[in-house]
Order: structure tokens, then sequence, then C-alpha cells
């Protein structure tokens, strides 16, 4: 990706499902760029947009209007078949549901991605990341066989393991005890710091935004207020202030 290219941005974004009396409007003229190597958290009250904002940015909706870019690459403007290509090599996810393959190991299920694309991961990398999520000891595992924390955590190094562009996570450490969910988080905050690793993260936990290097706040599809360097407690009054 050129330096000089933010690595994603939303220009005028609007996405309305439904019509008439139905009507909803989703993303209403959001504008937002995403700079390489930023940690960025989306945050807003239930029905602000944020998941939406996420599809949409990662291509997985497509816009009513405006337009999305991933480096220099437009996607409205894009085949299915060639959107299918850019996120398979440019874009990591990580999603509150999980989608491992249960017939898989743990170790199959995080080089999946690679694999499909025809290639393998860096082995020091990819020691790096399984350490730390704390999977080291449960490669050889199903899915099946993993506790739902464990399971996200092997969602979260598939998506870190091939160095994509950009990572878009919603709400990564929602189904983490504590402990692990900070892990996690401080994970993801030294690939962006150490690997300039690029992530927009869906939450609504002010502590898990807090490892962000901004948080942008949404309501009725539109951003509001933005934070830079947020700790927990700046972003939980926020917040407040904004589902009052």
């Amino acid at each position: 990706m050129n330096a000089d290219v933010p690595a994603a941005r939303a220009d005028g974004a609007v996405k309305i499902y439904g019509e008439g009396d139905a009507e909803v409007r989703a993303l209403d003229g959001v504008t937002a760029t995403f700079q390489q190597g930023e940690f960025t958290a989306i945050m807003g009250p239930s029905g602000s947009g944020k998941s939406t904002l996420l599809h949409c940015m990662a291509g997985l909706d497509r816009l009513t209007a405006g337009s999305v870019h991933i480096g220099d690459v437009e996607l409205g403007s894009l085949k299915e078949k060639d959107l299918t290509l850019l996120r398979r090599r440019s874009v990591g996810f990580i999603f509150q549901a999980f989608n491992l393959i249960p017939t898989l190991t743990a170790a199959e299920n995080i080089e999946l991605p690679l694999a499909i694309a025809g290639n393998k991961a860096e082995a020091s990398w990819r020691e790096q990341v399984v350490g730390a999520v704390g999977l080291a000891d449960r490669l050889r595992h199903r899915p099946s066989e993993l506790s739902g924390g464990q399971q996200q955590r092997v969602a979260a190094a598939r998506a870190l393991v091939s160095r994509p562009e950009i990572v878009f996570a919603d709400e990564p450490s929602g189904n983490l005890d504590s402990t692990s969910g900070e892990e996690l988080l401080g994970f993801m905050r030294s690939a962006a710091d150490d690997y300039g690793q690029t992530i927009v993260m869906v939450t609504h936990d002010p502590k898990a935004a807090s490892f962000a290097d901004r948080v942008i706040f949404l309501k009725d599809g539109k951003i509001v207020d933005e934070l830079p360097q947020p700790d927990a407690g700046e972003i939980y009054d926020k917040l407040k202030a904004l589902e009052a």
C-alpha cells in the first residue's frame, strides 16, 4: 500500500435499509479516515450505526450512497469476485461469531486464509501471534474442544497471522474473561505499535476502547464526536452524554 494513502476511508457514507415508512437510515453521511498503523475504536449507543459502518468499510455490505476505500481501491466499483479477492488479500476480520471450521484444528483454522490464498505464515510471526493469544498448547484441538474464549482467540490469531493491511474487529473481547480480553487487546495494541497494523474496532466497552489511539462516536448514523488518546473514564463520560 502507498504510504501516503490512508488504510481506509469513508466519504459521505449512507446506508439505508427498507423503504417508505419502514426506511432506516443506518448511516447518514459518514466521512472518516483511518490512517495506516492507527488503532481506532468506534462507539455509540445501540442502533447508532457502528456495526453497519464496520461492515461497509470491510466490504461485507454495500453503501446506498457515498464511497468507501481500502487503500486506494474504491469498494463500490468492484464486482463481487474482485471484492472477495481484496478481502482475502488485504483484510483481517475478528467478529463475535467466531466463524471457525469445526472439522479443522485451531492451527488449521488460524492458517486457513493463508492456505486459501496459497501462502504460508512466517514462522516467527505465527509463533508470536499464537503465544500472544495464549494458544500454544491448544493448536491440535478442534473448536468443539475449546471454550468460547479460546475460540475467539483462534479467530483473532487467524485475522492477524497474515499481516493484512487492515483488521476490522467487532467486539473482539466481548466473549472473553477480563484477563484474556486484556491480553488480546494488548496484543492488538502492540500489533499497531510494533508492526504498523491498522485496526478498526467496534466496541461498547470503555476499557476496551481505551487501548485505541482514538475513539470515534456515532449517534443516529452520524459521527458526533472524537476522542484522541482516550482513557476509560473519558470514554464512559462521552457515552453517557450521548445516551442521555
